[in-house]
């Protein structure tokens, strides 16, 4: 009997077909999605632990998932019959042998996403970004945004109902970058909790508009209250765009 191995699936998405990314009851997640792909691939249940959860109308252009598998296989064969298998929604890009304990959520070290805000209607872009008509003073969201740096309690930016442990995060990077007719706020922390970087953009976006101050990002922060922060930006602007781990729990 050939022995059980883990791989690492790394993998791209657009959310708008699914209830996010865990899988539930009554609801087409991206778990459902990959999972359903792998156990028909494998003639056998096959189950994935991503490296964490996107919320519904999220998209991903960099997501790792891990699964086990005593059926020996060859990469490129699997990733060609996984994306012939999977809705045109879903992507696989690669998958990668990894140490028997690599954990995808647990040991990423960092993780990533962009925010992508566009002040015309596209026929292109509409399902990947929000549209907003007025002016944002850019430089002030940037100064803002400055704020989020370092470890800190961010609470006033997690969903009220969450299952976590605390709500410290150490954010690494966070600005805004105007890109012609896009404007994209890019972030990398080592964790994230559920909601935070939407209930950060729609802050921002506050700030951008002249309802807060730079400033007022210290208070809100130090408040760990949800109400003092903005509203969250639409989920169709966000993208999960990158998880890194450790280069030594890969073995191929």
């Amino acid at each position: 009997m050939s022995q059980t191995k883990r791989f690492f699936l790394e993998l791209s998405y657009h959310g708008k077909p699914f209830h996010g990314w865990q899988i539930q009851q009554n609801a087409f997640s991206v778990q459902e999605s990959i999972e359903s792909a792998l156990s028909t691939y494998f003639q056998k249940p096959i189950n994935i632990m991503g490296s964490g959860r996107t919320d519904t109308g999220v998209h991903a252009t960099h997501q790792v998932c891990h699964f086990e598998c005593d059926v020996p296989f060859e990469s490129k064969r699997l990733v060609k019959a996984l994306n012939g298998i999977l809705p045109n929604s879903v992507g696989i890009k690669a998958v990668r042998l990894v140490k028997p304990d690599a954990h995808a959520r647990f040991d990423a070290l960092e993780r990533s996403y962009f925010y992508r805000i566009i002040f015309q209607k596209s026929p292109f872009y509409d399902e990947l970004a929000w549209t907003f008509f007025g002016n944002l003073d850019v430089e002030k969201m940037n100064q803002a945004a400055q704020f989020l740096i370092g470890e800190q309690d961010f609470e006033a930016f997690s969903k009220v109902q969450t299952e976590v442990n605390h709500f410290r995060c150490t954010i690494m990077s966070a600005r805004w970058e105007q890109k012609e007719e896009e404007l994209l706020f890019h972030i990398t922390a080592n964790r994230f909790l559920r909601g935070m970087v939407r209930a950060i953009v729609g802050t921002l976006v506050e700030i951008g508009v002249g309802k807060k101050s730079p400033e007022s990002m210290v208070e809100i922060i130090q408040s760990k209250d949800r109400s003092k922060a903005g509203k969250a930006a639409p989920a169709k602007g966000l993208f999960l765009s990158r998880v890194v781990y450790p280069r030594e729990i890969y073995l191929d």
